[in-house]
């Protein structure tokens, strides 16, 4: 098979085109001949050297595919409801960035009617992690106010489509008017310029003095002690990247006195079993409201697998909006 390689830790350019044996899966996994592969962050860390694979993990980069199942454990496949020729997407933990996939089946999602390989290809990694920090750790309600740093981004546009979808407002942060407007486009209730304003004191006066229910994060860093101040009493935090640097200094005291929630997470290392339960809850909660046109893919540039290069080079330069995919 063809595959994108990481030949040294480096620049985008150390994304090379090569070729691979076909892998084989093996038992409670599927063997996916892959359309189209989202390019997400935690990506671009391991090219740099600084994102460990997993133990047993491809070493090829790429972490959602979608595509058609050509392969796998028929007993499994059964039990989850698939069959040989499904069309389906997937959370891996490596080795999307290749023509064949192997990934276990509970993290196999059916790939929605009404969408393409590419669309699809877009969904797992943004949907695994908002549902699983935005909703199981940060325990978000209809009614409430969630504040996402970083709307413009995969999972930015994700938080923002899923939030609105469970009920809630939305507030947002992004670095330029365009993307403020696009946020909104998406259904935000609020989108601040960081560049601009202070979301601290934004936030404040947009929720009249009572501050965010829940803040998702991907900065950390100095931002930390600054959402704490932004955040509700009995609110929550959750952090998901440190794109700021992982020192943060708080307020010990305001965490006790308000009863405020500190947590975060990586999706990555995590066990089948617990991406499985999430990919389940996808099922159910979320791919109905896909079905129904209330969420969507939000993708800002599909680009040929072999200029992945190329596509690393734009997600950090930052000036997309939504997903960057690529295709086979």
């Amino acid at each position: 098979m063809k595959a994108i390689e990481i030949l040294r830790a480096g620049a985008p350019e150390v994304l090379q085109l090569a070729e691979r044996p076909d892998p084989v899966s093996g038992v409670g996994e599927v063997l996916i001949r892959v359309a189209a592969a989202g390019v997400n962050r935690p990506d671009v860390l391991q090219r740099k050297g600084l994102y460990p694979v997993p133990p047993g993990a491809s070493d090829l980069p790429g972490l959602e595919v979608a595509g058609t199942i050509v392969a796998g454990d028929a007993a499994a496949m059964a039990q989850a409801g698939f069959k040989l020729g499904d069309r389906v997407c997937a959370l891996v933990a490596g080795g999307g960035y290749a023509q064949l996939c192997v990934a276990p089946v509970g993290q196999c999602l059916p790939s929605p009617a009404g969408l393409s390989d590419i669309e699809a290809a877009s969904l797992p990694e943004t949907f695994f992690t908002v549902w699983s920090n935005v909703f199981d750790r940060a325990r978000l309600q209809a009614g409430e106010t969630l504040l996402v740093q970083g709307g413009t981004s995969g999972i930015g546009v994700t938080a923002i489509q899923l939030a609105k979808a469970a009920g809630a407002k939305v507030i947002v942060t992004a670095g330029s008017d365009d993307k403020c407007a696009a946020c909104m486009t998406l259904g935000a209730d609020h989108a601040i310029n960081y560049r601009n304003h202070d979301f601290v004191a934004e936030v404040m006066r947009l929720t009249g003095g009572k501050g965010a229910d829940v803040i998702l994060d991907m900065v950390a860093g100095d931002y930390v002690a600054r959402e704490l101040e932004c955040l509700a009493d009995d609110g929550r935090l959750v952090i998901i990247a440190v794109q700021g640097g992982i020192d943060s200094k708080i307020d010990a005291g305001a965490v006790l006195r308000r009863r405020l929630t500190i947590t975060g997470s990586t999706l990555r290392p995590r066990p089948v079993a617990f991406k499985a339960a999430i990919a389940a809850a996808l099922r159910k909660n979320v791919w109905p409201w896909i079905d129904a046109g209330r969420v969507k893919p939000v993708i800002y540039k599909v680009f040929p697998a072999a200029e992945a290069a190329q596509a690393h080079t734009l997600m950090e330069s930052n000036q997309h909006i939504g997903k960057l995919v690529l295709s086979w």
